[in-house]
């Protein structure tokens, strides 16, 4: 194979490789490590806001669903923790560039006249933010936050929030130091 051949093929799979779209799931975790989450038994709902309105009661239910797994109980005001949520969906611009060609050869100055395409989607990603408060200091003491690629199915978005909230919390309560 020809060297050009052979660097052609090189910056194709490149292209092919460094566009396609980060789809896998990012969710992180944070907490204040002088907090003592043992004295947390119970919980009550703060403020939940989501771009979509209907997605804010399946926040609330994904999330009650893991605290109340690790044994915290829902009351409806002065628990010991106040949860609020955030869920954010914005576009990211993704850029992809395509190569017909290196033009007249490599030179030692330069690749030739081979021309580019490049093309811009917009692909829509959804942030979710859970906090938790201290509620008799109003403290922050935990957050979850998590990224993904949204669909245009809502069955999908909803699967991938309750995966969203099982990751953030899979490793709840905290140990404090």
């Amino acid at each position: 194979m020809k060297l050009h051949q052979r660097m052609s093929l090189t910056v194709a799979l490149a292209v092919v490789f460094f566009s396609i779209p980060a789809l896998a799931q990012k969710v992180e975790t944070d907490y204040d490590h002088s907090a003592n989450f043992t004295q947390y038994h119970t919980y009550s709902w703060g403020r939940v806001h989501a771009t979509d309105p209907l997605f804010e009661p399946r926040i609330r239910d994904a999330v009650d669903r893991d605290l109340q797994a690790r044994g915290w109980q829902q009351v409806p005001s002065g628990g010991d923790a106040t949860i609020t949520a955030v869920l954010v969906k914005k576009d990211k611009a993704e850029y992809t560039t395509f190569y017909d060609g290196l033009g007249g050869g490599w030179r030692w100055h330069g690749w030739g006249t081979g021309m580019a395409t490049t093309t811009v989607e917009n692909i829509p990603v959804g942030t979710l933010v859970v906090d938790i408060y201290d509620t008799s200091s109003q403290h922050l003491v935990w957050r979850g936050l998590a990224h993904d690629q949204l669909s245009d199915k809502p069955e999908k978005d909803t699967k991938k929030l309750e995966k969203a909230v099982d990751k953030m919390f899979d490793k709840f309560p905290p140990r404090s130091s």
